[in-house]
């Protein structure tokens, strides 16, 4: 089974469990959401307060887990009772929790398979809570990065942007009846062009736009190899047609011993020294990234950075903006050019690259 070795230590998720810190519960959708096939469960948190327009987030758990350990243990829903978007957390159908990645069904659009049932979340998560289609994002880690890889790939119409914690490319795993070992040791490596046309082959004739790609990797992953990463990079930037040549490189970005790489502005990549399986989520990179937060645009690297600012490392700065932002309100990041003075008892805060906010 793909669950095999992909275990998340008991002391981390009873840590982030103890420190999420959601209002709401988390309720489980049992009315008919259209396709699902594999019977993947439905579970939906929904903050008491919601934005207009409404953002969605679907957060895919990873093998030996669950849509509620998943809830419990990133911050996601926290983050959504202070920014009003939606989280829906697919739950695995199957023996060890790990997702459907291998299968022709699953790897084409409305072939059927797990994707199918987590598309169907989407669809209907626009037509009951009234979700904005133009703001749906993807995300999940280990077995659920894998499922990330795959939602972009075979369903590229419902996604604006997606994060992959700690996955494989989309297709690695196809053909295997479980556990695909060639893929998971780093050994399955192919040309751009032939992971690249794995994801056109997912949805014949697609033209329309597709979701760009945010790529995590600890380089001493031993459950799902670090060359799976390289493998990653190559297809989301074929899948786009940029250069494999990094745009920017940055180190030390987040973190210490990350690496930030830029291609384009389609595919970000984050290269973690020394981190195992799997990196840790890092939630509000995550929605700067989706936009929910801050700036979308990438850093620039080392030197000057971009935006109406000036700064240094990963392109932070000051923007030029007047007015005062409110109590968690953005006052900079990467390509702000709005206020950056707070209002009074609260201090303009760097959260990431992407994003400062006003913190009481």
């Amino acid at each position: 089974m793909y669950c095999r070795r992909i275990l998340l230590p008991a002391l981390s998720l009873l840590f982030s469990s103890l420190v999420n810190a959601a209002t709401q519960q988390l309720v489980q959708v049992t009315a008919d959401i259209g396709p699902n096939p594999n019977n993947v469960g439905m579970f939906v948190y929904k903050p008491a307060k919601l934005a207009s327009p409404l953002p969605l987030i679907v957060a895919i758990h990873e093998c030996t887990a669950s849509a509620t350990i998943y809830f419990e243990s990133t911050q996601y829903a926290t983050l959504a009772d202070q920014y009003g978007f939606m989280v829906v957390y697919p739950n695995s159908p199957r023996s060890g929790s790990c997702f459907d990645v291998n299968t022709p069904q699953t790897l084409t659009h409305n072939g059927g398979g797990d994707s199918q049932g987590i598309a169907s979340m989407v669809t209907y998560s626009i037509a009951t809570y009234g979700v904005d289609p133009s703001l749906v994002y993807v995300t999940g880690t280990s077995s659920g990065a894998m499922m990330t890889n795959v939602m972009a790939g075979s369903y590229p119409e419902l996604f604006q942007a997606a994060s992959v914690y700690s996955g494989v490319a989309f297709g690695c795993f196809a053909g295997a009846s479980s556990w695909n070992t060639q893929c998971a040791e780093g050994e399955l490596i192919q040309t751009p062009q032939q992971w690249g046309q794995e994801v056109f082959n997912a949805y014949p004739g697609y033209t329309g736009s597709r979701p760009k790609m945010m790529l995590w990797h600890g380089t001493a992953d031993e459950t799902l190899l670090y060359p799976n990463y390289g493998e990653e990079i190559k297809q989301w930037t074929d899948v786009f047609g940029l250069s494999q040549t990094p745009t920017t490189t940055t180190q030390n970005d987040p973190q210490s011993g990350y690496t930030m790489t830029t291609y384009g502005t389609e595919v970000v990549g984050y290269s973690a020294a020394g981190v195992g399986h799997t990196v840790p989520v890092h939630e509000t990179i995550d929605l700067a990234w989706f936009g929910i937060t801050g700036s979308t645009s990438t850093g620039t690297g080392t030197g000057t950075g971009t935006g109406t600012g000036t700064g240094t490392g990963t392109g932070t700065g000051t923007g030029t903006g007047t007015g005062t932002a409110a109590e968690w309100g953005q006052c900079g990041g990467i390509g702000w050019t709005g206020a950056t003075a707070c209002a009074s008892g609260t201090t303009c805060t760097v959260v990431n690259a992407y994003y400062s906010q006003c913190l009481p």
